[in-house]
């Protein structure tokens, strides 16, 4: 039994760990798409920038020596040195430290470049071109270390060319390691928002993890006084209110549940111990007198009514804590009505209802009926001199100042029943609607102390209160109110 109480915690943790995982897992798969896919369009952006840049460069560089040849008759020794006042050559090295080689009329090298330039059949060609400006273009050329781009233009009359070599090796290799830096960041922002991301979903589950340690504990103990961890104005918190709302009415009502088991077992006890002792004298009946068969015969038939009250009344009891009837609108006045005809057949007493106001409410009318029955009842049975009537009165209360009208905001009905019998002590005013309570003046009488009990429970169940008065002159007003929405 234990082992399969740790399985179940270990399962409901595994499942729990499970949740902060796969939100940890979440949270850093969200953070590493968005990471890569913004890393890769700034490094796109940023190669395809450099790369265009230094490519406009090159190119406005080899139009320039174009344009420049075309216009003026140059010779290879115009660009075989550099000029202090700033020849050819220097305008061609200046913006982008381009390399330059001076081929002559059979394309030997007049003035080598820095580094040497290879010299092909294409390059022979040129310088031997009697147009000026022509041009050749190689890519991607490996000259020492690097990779450049070359460019070769001729100078016309067969005088010879002009190489131009642009690097962009170094270029590359700066795009690589922005590539490796990009990587690394993304792999960085990646464990971070993991690392993040599991500390968010430990901060959040560790609530949970605690909610569904009390509720293991509540199924493991059935116990429900269990305090339950609640912190926070989330969804989380929320959740654990709910559940301590939950366990706080359900022990309440397992409380109320056993002590009506507890004071139904202990009012039961006496009517049948004395139906045992009766019965066990009806083996006897034919050696006892006439009068006291008769006398046991009546103590049988009074004692099972009583046992059949009390049942009925716990019986009434239990219902109006589950009651499903529906609610209705209903008349209290009629209510009232129905039960004095019943009141004036069963007890022959005279009962009288005074209505005033609107009575008419949300409300279940058998519970109503039931409780108002259980008040006439009360005071029949009390007032047994029967001089005058018992009134049943219903009101309806007003609306409150500034309601709007045919509103049923904060109004009530208010229902008491009158009695002209010997009161209720002071010290009981305040215990009568307990349950099995009887004032020691009506103990001696017949009943089970649950009819008040009942009219409480029905009270409540309609947004109502009892109440309990010594009316002047003698006698007692015992009623209850009962709200305009009725009860939930």
């Amino acid at each position: 039994m234990r082992s399969g109480a740790r399985l179940r915690r270990w399962v409901a943790r595994a499942r729990l760990s499970s949740l902060r995982t796969t939100f940890t897992v979440s949270f850093a798969a969200v953070a590493a798409a968005v990471t890569v896919l913004v890393g890769f369009l700034s490094y796109d952006a940023a190669a395809r920038l450099v790369r265009v840049d230094q490519q406009t460069v090159f190119e406005g560089v080899v139009q320039d020596l174009l344009d420049e040849v075309r216009h003026s008759a140059l010779t290879p020794a115009d660009f075989a040195t550099a000029d202090a006042d700033g020849g050819p050559r220097d305008e061609l090295i200046r913006p982008s430290g381009t390399v330059v080689q001076v081929l002559g009329p059979d394309a030997s090298v007049v003035d080598r470049g820095h580094p040497p330039l290879p010299v092909g059949a294409d390059d022979r060609r040129i310088a031997a071109a009697r147009p000026a400006g022509q041009l050749v273009e190689h890519r991607d050329v490996d000259v020492g270390d690097g990779m450049y781009r070359v460019a070769t233009v001729s100078l016309g009359d067969g005088r010879g060319a002009v190489q131009i070599a642009q690097e962009f090796s170094d270029t590359e290799d700066l795009l690589r390691e922005l590539q490796q830096r990009t990587v690394l960041l993304v792999g960085a922002v990646v464990i971070a928002a993991g690392l993040f991301g599991w500390w968010l979903a430990r901060r959040i589950t560790s609530r949970l993890v605690r909610l569904a340690g009390a509720a293991e504990d509540v199924a493991r103990t059935g116990r429900l006084g269990i305090q339950v961890p609640v912190a926070g104005y989330d969804e989380v918190a929320r959740l654990g209110r709910s559940f301590d709302r939950m366990l706080g009415r359900l022990a309440q009502s397992e409380e109320d549940q056993r002590r009506l088991v507890q004071d139904a077992g202990h009012e039961l006890r006496t009517p049948l111990t004395s139906l045992r002792t009766n019965i066990s004298m009806l083996r006897r009946i034919d050696e006892l007198p006439p009068a006291v068969r008769g006398e046991l015969v009546a103590d049988l038939a009074q004692e099972s009514r009583e046992l059949t009250d009390l049942v009925n009344e716990l019986v009434d009891l239990a219902a109006g804590q589950s009651d499903r009837e529906p609610l209705q609108r209903v008349a209290l006045a009629d209510i009232a009505e129905d039960v004095a005809v019943a009141a004036r057949r069963r007890t022959g007493r005279a009962v009288t209802v005074r209505v005033s106001g609107d009575t008419v409410v949300d409300g279940r009318p058998g519970a109503l009926q039931r409780a108002l029955s259980n008040l006439v009842d009360n005071a029949a049975k009390f007032d047994r001199g029967g001089g005058e009537p018992i009134d049943i009165v219903v009101t309806g209360v007003g609306m409150p100042v500034g309601a709007s009208a045919g509103a049923d905001v904060g109004a009530a009905v208010r229902v008491e029943v009158l009695d002209r019998g010997p009161g209720i002590a002071e010290e009981d005013l305040d215990r009568v609607f307990d349950r099995f309570y009887r004032a020691p003046d009506a103990r001696s009488l017949p009943g089970s102390g649950l009819g008040l009990s009942i009219v409480r429970e029905v009270a409540a169940a309609h947004g109502g209160d009892p109440f309990a008065r010594r009316r002047e002159g003698g006698g007692s007003a015992i009623g209850f109110t009962v709200g305009r929405g009725g009860g939930g």
